[in-house]
C-alpha cells in the first residue's frame, strides 16, 4: 500500500495538535521511566529520558513522512531495550506511532510494524526469560497485543470518519452544483419559451397590420371612413408591438446556438389566462377540488404578460398535483392599479424552511426559480408563503401593460371575461 492511497490531502507542516501529541507522549514515557527506575531501585539514566523525548519528537513527521516516522519509532524501541534501559513495555513506545501511521492511511505498515515489535519482543523473552512459556504468553503478551491492536484500530477509525466526512462534503458539493445547473437550464428554457411567445405575438401583430393595410388599400378612393379606421387600427397595433419589443428585447439574450434539426412538431400556440380552465379541468380530473376566479378584461394584458400568467398558474397547479398532497387549490386573478394580481393557494402539507416541496426547497426550487425568473424579467414580483400543515401560496404581481406608464390603469378594448363561478 502506498504511503498515501486516498483522496485526503497530505499536509507537510506539523499542526499544533501534533506538537501537543509529541509532548504528551514524551511526558508519559518519562513518567513510566521514572516509575520503573523507582520500582526496580535503579539509578537515574538520562539517556532513557532522551529516548522518551525522541519518541515524542519523531511524531512530528506523522503527516509528511508517516512511514519513516513509524520505522524510527520501531528501531528506537529496539535500541532502547538493547541498551538495557528501564522497562516500560514493548508496545507503549510505539503505540502513538502505530496510531499515527494508521490514521495517515499506511495500514499495512502499521500492522506490520506492530507485529514485528511484538514478535521480536516475544522471541527475546522466550530465549532469555526462565519463566514457563505459558506465563510468557499470559497477561504481559495479551496486554501488548491489546495496546498494539487498539492503537491501530483507533487510527483506522479516525481515518474512516475523516474519509466519510470528506465524501459527504463532496456529495453535497456535487448536489449543489447539479441543482444550480438544473436551475440555470430551467431559466434558459424559460427565456427561450418567452422568446418564442414574443415571436408568435409579433407575428400575430404583423398579420393584423397586414390585414388592415389591405383593407385600407382596397378602400382608397371609395370609402374614406374605412381607410381612416383601418389606418387607425394599423397605428394602434404598431404602437403596441413597438412597446412590446422595447420591453422584451432583453429577454432575447439567450444561447444563440439553438438546435434546428427539424425533428418533431412543436406547439406554437401562445397560451394565456383564457387557457386556464383547460389546465384546471385536468386538476379536477385528478381528484383535486378547484376554486377559480379570473377576472381580467380582454386586451387588458400584454400578450407576454398574459402568457407568463398562464405559465405561473400551470406550473403552480402541476406542483400541487405532484408534491403538495392537497385536496383543494384556489386560483384568483384580477387587475388592481394597472397591475395583474395572481394568487394560487393550496391546502396541502406545506413546508418548513429546510424541507422539500414543490420541486425542491420551498422558495428556491427549479420550478419556482423558473417562475420567479420569468416574472422578474417582465418587471413583476414573485413571492411564496408556506408553513408545515398550512399549505403553499404563490403570489405574483405583473404590470398589465408592458411599456405603459407606471401607475396608469390599462384600457379595455372589449368586455370583461370571467372564468369560474
Amino acid at each position: 500500500m502506498a504511503a498515501h492511497d486516498d483522496p485526503l490531502p497530505a499536509r507537510s507542516a506539523p499542526r499544533a495538535g501534533d506538537v501537543v501529541l509529541a509532548v504528551v507522549v514524551a511526558a508519559l514515557l518519562s513518567a513510566m521511566i521514572t516509575i520503573s527506575q523507582a520500582g526496580e531501585g535503579l539509578a537515574v539514566r538520562p539517556v532513557a529520558y532522551l529516548f522518551a523525548a525522541g519518541f515524542g519528537v519523531v511524531l512530528l513527521l506523522r503527516r509528511s513522512l508517516p512511514i519513516p516516522m513509524l520505522v524510527l519509532s520501531v528501531l528506537g524501541t529496539f535500541a532502547y531495550y538493547t541498551l538495557e534501559l528501564p522497562t516500560i513495555g514493548v508496545a507503549l513506545p510505539v503505540a502513538a506511532a502505530l496510531y499515527c501511521a494508521a490514521e495517515q492511511g499506511v495500514m499495512r505498515w502499521a500492522i506490520g510494524a506492530g507485529t514485528t515489535v511484538f514478535a521480536v519482543a516475544l522471541l527475546y523473552r522466550v530465549r532469555d526469560d526462565p519463566q514457563p512459556l505459558g506465563y510468557l504468553l499470559g497477561t504481559d503478551a495479551v496486554t501488548n497485543i491489546a495496546l498494539i491492536a487498539g492503537a491501530v484500530a483507533l487510527g483506522y477509525a479516525v481515518r474512516s470518519h475523516r474519509l466519510q466526512n470528506a465524501q459527504r462534503e463532496e456529495i453535497t458539493r456535487l448536489q449543489e452544483q447539479r441543482t444550480r445547473r438544473e436551475a440555470q437550464l430551467r431559466m434558459r428554457d424559460e427565456r427561450e419559451q418567452i422568446s418564442r411567445e414574443l415571436h408568435d405575438t409579433v407575428g400575430h401583430s404583423l398579420s393584423v397590420i397586414s390585414l388592415h393595410t389591405g383593407v385600407a388599400s382596397d378602400a382608397v378612393g371609395r370609402d374614406d371612413a374605412t381607410v381612416t379606421d383601418a389606418l387607425a387600427q394599423v397605428r394602434t397595433q404598431a404602437t403596441e408591438s413597438l412597446q412590446e419589443l422595447r420591453s422584451m428585447v432583453r429577454l432575447l439574450r439567450t444561447d444563440p446556438s439553438i438546435a434546428a434539426d427539424g425533428t418533431g412538431v412543436e406547439d406554437r400556440h401562445v397560451r394565456s389566462l383564457a387557457d386556464v380552465p383547460t389546465t384546471l379541468e385536468h386538476a379536477r380530473g385528478a381528484g383535486l377540488k378547484v376554486q377559480e376566479q379570473v377576472d381580467v378584461g380582454r386586451g387588458d394584458l400584454s400578450p407576454a404578460v398574459d402568457a407568463a400568467a398562464y405559465r405561473v398558474v400551470q406550473e403552480s397547479v402541476t406542483n400541487v398535483l405532484r408534491h403538495a398532497e392537497a385536496t383543494t387549490v384556489q386560483v384568483t386573478a384580477g387587475l388592481e392599479g394597472g397591475e395583474l394580481q395572481l394568487v394560487i393557494t393550496d391546502d396541502g402539507r406545506g413546508a418548513d424552511a429546510g424541507s422539500t416541496l414543490h420541486g425542491l426547497t420551498a422558495g428556491s426550487g427549479v420550478g419556482l426559480l423558473g417562475m420567479r425568473e420569468r416574472v422578474r424579467l417582465l418587471g413583476g414580483t414573485f413571492a411564496t408563503r408556506t408553513a408545515p400543515g398550512s399549505g403553499f401560496t404563490v403570489e405574483v404581481t405583473l404590470p398589465a401593460k408592458l411599456g405603459a406608464a407606471e401607475g396608469t390603469a390599462p384600457g379595455s378594448n372589449g368586455e370583461k371575461r370571467r372564468i369560474g363561478p
